[in-house]
C-alpha cells in the first residue's frame, strides 16, 4: 500500500453487496477496503477506530440508518468529518436531498455499476461530488422555485455567479475552466470561496443552493 491509497469502509447489511464492492475496490491500484459493517452502529464504531478516507453507506440498515450515519460522520458541526458516499437501491428524491444536506459527498444507485462507484470515490477524494445520472438533474430542477428569490447571503461576484450557474448544470471544474477561459486551479479557488460564502460543504450543496436560489437557470455566457 502506498501513501496515495484511498482507505474505504463498507457499510451495508447485505453480505453479497459488500463482497461485490470489495472485489471492485481492491482491484483498483489506489484503493483498499479496510473494514466492513452490517449495520450503522458498527459502521460508526469502525469509522472512529479506523478513520477511513471514505465510507460507502447504504441507507436502509439496522440500528443507525445510512442518513443518520452520514450526519454523524460528515454533517454540519462535525469537527473532523469523514467523507461519505451513499450507495443505495432506493431512487427517492427525499433520500437524495436528505443525504446531501447531511453532508454526503456522493449519491449512487447500486445499479449504476462498478465504474461509477470507483469514479465517485475518486471524485470525493478530489473534493468533488458525483451523483448517479438518473437523479442529478431531476433532483436539482425539482428544487427550482417558480419565482426564484435569491436568499440573503454574502454577495457573489459576477464570476462567482457564472461558476455557480455552471456547477448547477453539472459541469466539472475542467469544463468550467474551458468555458470561462480560466485555469482549473482558479475554478477550484472560486468554488471553495463560494462554498464558504453560502455555507455549502461540497459542490452538490452549491448546486442545490443554486437551484433553490434561481441560479440553476442562469444561461451560459
Amino acid at each position: 500500500m502506498t501513501s496515495a491509497t484511498t482507505r474505504v469502509l463498507l457499510a451495508d447489511d447485505h453480505r453479497m453487496i459488500r463482497d461485490g464492492f470489495r472485489l471492485i475496490l481492491d482491484a483498483q491500484p489506489d484503493m483498499r477496503v479496510i473494514g466492513e459493517a452490517a449495520d450503522g452502529s458498527r459502521a460508526l464504531e469502525l469509522a472512529a477506530q479506523l478513520r477511513p478516507d471514505i465510507v460507502l453507506a447504504d441507507i436502509r440498515m439496522p440500528g443507525i440508518d445510512g442518513l443518520e450515519l452520514t450526519r454523524r460522520l460528515a454533517g454540519p458541526g462535525v469537527d473532523d468529518p469523514i467523507r461519505v458516499v451513499v450507495v443505495t437501491t432506493y431512487d427517492l428524491d427525499e433520500y437524495v436531498t436528505e443525504a446531501l444536506r447531511s453532508g454526503a459527498c456522493g449519491f449512487l444507485l447500486k445499479r449504476s455499476g462498478p465504474t461509477m462507484l470507483v469514479e465517485a470515490i475518486r471524485a470525493a477524494m478530489a473534493g468533488d461530488t458525483l451523483l448517479s445520472p438518473q437523479v442529478t438533474m431531476r433532483l436539482l430542477r425539482r428544487l427550482t422555485p417558480s419565482e426564484p428569490a435569491h436568499p440573503a447571503t454574502p454577495p457573489l461576484t459576477d464570476r462567482e455567479r457564472d461558476i455557480v450557474g455552471l456547477v448547477a448544470q453539472g459541469k466539472t471544474n475542467d469544463e468550467i475552466a474551458a468555458h470561462l477561459f480560466i485555469s482549473t486551479a482558479t475554478v477550484k479557488t472560486h468554488v471553495a470561496n463560494i462554498g464558504r460564502k453560502i455555507d455549502a460543504r461540497n459542490r452538490v450543496g452549491i448546486a442545490a443552493w443554486a437551484w433553490e436560489a434561481g441560479y440553476g437557470t442562469r444561461s451560459e455566457q
